[in-house]
């Protein structure tokens, strides 16, 4: 057995000691600070050891307290200036080519995470646009260093890049003729449940069963025969490693022993892949998530509360105040083991109440089979207009048209949008409404535009009361405005 193949394991999935000063994996060499803002930078030392950081012509001290941590806030800073971030305390650490720009959070499941590859068709070297992929895993407690490492957008790195926030934050940079910034921190299959911190989750009724769970298998849980445990698969896999490197064999990849049940429940990666980002300053964020919720009707309608509990969770625990959030809408596809694909739609839909926020609607870059449809740069696009419109204050149109008043009169549902200007199909007539009348069975209906108004009727509905559009999983439907947006899908009735 090698104990330095052991402590350097460890190391890597622990939190660091406190003997040296150290900074979260965030502050390294690349690294993109926001501007205009008064930028935190934090660490670990020794307690009450003083901790001076420099950057450029300012320097700010701080005093550790009882359990190491310390933070100082930079002055603002201007976007497009470069320098050195130099942190001293008993060491110094030094982290080169610090650029001031627009830093983004973006976050979510696999059409998140879901690189470049070969979306982008030509190659590409940005070197004042720079990505930083959170790479640690979920966790039970609050993480407080991080895992990963800024990298200069280049033809060597941009393929591996989010593609939907590669398409976002390149279109910021063109736009706006500023140094962008993207931390992303995405995982493939997991739910909204994973990223929220428990304490916020512990507020909904609906999740009381699994944390009633999980309280009682912590009631049970031993942490030092579970570190033991931990400490024996490690052992053994450092002997694994000894054995092929003697061998010439491959290494094998390292186990990831979770034996603190927390990192397996509700806001696991909120505290493996979040935490460890708090309070870095950002821009905004965007997300793209919620396929992994739309299992079941009910399942869908609870992310109405979900989404605003984790918009309000992060903004919370920021401490920036209200930054702009946005995330994407689901597009179509159909699969029969999801059931609540429309009700998640329309909890997105919902969730726009929540003051400065927006919504990219997709229901036409999807596929009708493919959970992950490739059109990424038209994704990343649409959140980069709300991005410019409504957080850099741009006079360009950013939403397709929401629903905004439906009037039922002599047999027909007049329907009134907001972001109509220019309503109309995107090809041929418009398709995707529906009505229901006392009966509650929905019938294709016509629709017809007067003005900024869309007039719905069917033959088969003399006296409708509800109508619908586009309220189906992977639905025909054309409406867009006159920018080529399209119109979201919605439903007045909850039958």
């Amino acid at each position: 057995m090698k104990p330095a193949l052991i402590t350097a394991f460890i190391a890597l999935t622990a939190t660091a000691a406190h003997a040296d000063v150290s900074l979260p994996a965030l502050f390294s060499d690349h690294m993109v600070l926001q501007a205009d803002v008064a930028a935190p930078v934090w660490g670990l030392a020794d307690a009450g050891e003083q901790v001076s950081v420099t950057f450029g012509s300012q320097t700010q001290t701080a005093t550790t307290d009882a359990s190491g941590k310390w933070s100082v806030k930079l002055g603002k800073l201007k976007s497009g200036d470069t320098a050195t971030l130099i942190v001293k305390g008993k060491n110094t650490i030094t982290i080169n080519d610090v650029l001031i720009g627009e830093v983004w959070l973006c976050s979510g499941q696999s059409n998140m995470a879901f690189t470049v590859g070969g979306q982008e068709k030509s190659p590409v070297s940005l070197p004042t646009f720079r990505v930083f992929t959170e790479a640690s895993s979920a966790a039970g407690e609050p993480q407080k260093i991080g895992k990963g490492q800024w990298q200069l957008c280049s033809s060597e790195t941009y393929k591996t890049f989010s593609g939907t926030a590669y398409f976002f934050g390149r279109n910021l940079h063109e736009q706006l003729k500023q140094p962008v910034g993207l931390i992303v921190s995405a995982v493939g299959g997991t739910p909204i449940e994973s990223w929220t911190s428990p304490e916020a989750q512990r507020t909904l009724p609906e999740m009381k069963a699994a944390f009633a769970k999980l309280d009682a298998t912590m009631a049970k849980y031993d942490p030092v025969a579970a570190k033991a445990q931990k400490d024996k698969q490690l052992a053994a896999f450092a002997e694994l490693v000894a054995k092929a490197k003697a061998e010439g064999k491959p290494i094998p990849g390292p186990p990831n022993p979770k034996y603190d049940p927390r990192a397996l429940g509700p806001g696991n990666l909120f505290m493996g892949k979040i935490a460890p980002l708090m309070p870095y300053a950002i821009r905004g964020a965007v997300w793209y998530q919620g396929e992994s919720n739309a299992r079941t009707p009910e399942s869908g309608g609870l992310y109405a509360k979900q989404l605003p509990l984790l918009i309000q969770d992060w903004r919370t625990r920021w401490g920036q105040g209200d930054f702009p959030f946005a995330w994407v809408q689901l597009p179509q596809y159909h699969n029969d083991q999801f059931k609540g694909w429309c009700e998640v739609r329309e909890s997105m839909l919902k969730t726009l109440s929540v003051p400065r926020t927006g919504m990219a609607v997709t229901i036409d870059t999807g596929h009708p089979t493919n959970i992950h449809p490739t059109n990424k740069p038209e994704v990343g696009r649409r959140l980069s207009l709300w991005a410019l419109a409504k957080v850099y204050g741009q006079n360009i149109p950013f939403s397709g048209p929401l629903p905004k008043a439906q009037q039922f009169q002599n047999g027909a549902a007049i329907c009134t949008f907001e972001h109509a200007e220019g309503l109309k199909a995107r090809q041929g007539q418009i398709e995707g409404f529906e009505l229901a009348g006392a009966d509650r069975t929905f019938h294709s209906a016509t629709a017809k535009l007067e003005g900024e108004k869309v007039i719905v009727t069917s033959p088969e509905v003399k006296t409708p009361i509800a109508v619908r559009y586009a309220w189906k999983d992977n639905p025909t439907a054309n409406l867009t405005n006159a920018a080529g947006l399209p119109a979201s899908p919605f439903r007045t009735d909850d039958w």
